[in-house]
């Protein structure tokens, strides 16, 4: 029976593998935006992985071949144990974070001490930093709001990005020079960063850093939550596979397996003849000396 269901079960996966693989084929080949082509080595390296592990399940399940399930129970074990780690230290970098809500504004701000070290420190190297701005501006998010008005603020919700990106923060007051006249101590050195130039505007600011922050930071606890289901199911075919392999095992030898198992009726009835005739000599031995 546990044969039947994990060949069914990576048959599935197997399946599942293939438009995986497509997709990241597709961004390698297709698509020249940064935001997407950042996700195609991803998505194969899961895609190729899934469709091996499952491909020797399906085959060490189905046609009892052990040295293939030998090599299936220890990706999955692998699998499982990487997917556990990932899974900790995403619930550990997304613990912290979140925005606060500005008064009279359907918004919210962010700022960037609020998040993990690990983050922070993430977004304030260049090498990380130059393709995550790349992927905000190629995202249009500002262009989108550069004709609000004051009221639209007032009236309508940003992203993170938006909020962060697109507009000096909220507390900074600007003379008609555009020169800053007032901000809180937090957001002083971004209202100096700030200029209406739509090449410019905030992405230099460490809130417009806070607010892709902030993106990661939802899209990864969303992942977390993905990752503990997939990790239930991942133990849940390994206990299956850890079925098929016993029983390929019995597979391969039966007779001893099952004389062990099940020992025969005449075997019992012969030794215990056996014993019986070595006793009656014995003693019949003794008494006739």
């Amino acid at each position: 029976m546990s044969n039947t269901v994990i060949g069914y079960l990576n048959l599935v996966t197997l399946l599942a593998s293939i438009p995986i693989i497509g997709a990241g084929l597709w961004l390698a080949h297709g698509s020249a935006a940064t935001c997407e082509s950042a996700l195609q080595a991803p998505l194969l390296a899961i895609g190729f992985i899934v469709l091996l592990v499952s491909l020797a399940g399906f085959i060490g399940a189905c046609y009892h071949v052990t040295w293939a399930l030998w090599l299936y129970l220890l990706a999955m074990l692998l699998l499982v144990v990487a997917l556990l780690g990932i899974t900790v230290f995403g619930m550990a970098v997304t613990a912290d974070g979140g925005g606060r809500q500005v008064p009279g504004r359907p918004y919210q701000e962010f700022r960037i001490r609020d998040y993990s070290a690990w983050l922070q420190k993430r977004v304030q190297v260049d090498h990380y930093w130059r393709p995550a701005l790349a992927c905000v501006v190629g995202s249009g998010a500002c262009p989108r709001i550069a004709a609000w008005t004051p009221m639209d603020y007032r009236q309508h919700s940003l992203t993170p990005i938006q909020s962060g990106c697109c507009k000096p923060p909220t507390s900074c007051t600007y003379d008609q020079g555009g020169v800053p006249v007032e901000a809180q101590a937090q957001d002083e050195e971004d209202c100096y960063r700030w200029n209406n130039a739509p090449g410019i505007l905030c992405y230099q600011c460490d809130s417009c850093k806070a607010g892709v922050l902030e993106q990661v930071r939802r899209g990864w606890h969303n992942i977390t939550i993905l990752n503990a289901i997939v990790l239930v199911v991942l133990i849940t075919v390994y206990s299956c596979g850890c079925c098929a392999f016993r029983n390929a095992r019995r597979a391969e030898y039966p007779t001893n397996r099952m004389s062990k198992m099940n020992p025969r009726w005449d075997y019992f009835w012969y030794a215990s003849t056996t014993l019986h005739c070595l006793i009656t000599t014995c003693l019949h031995e003794r008494m006739s000396i």
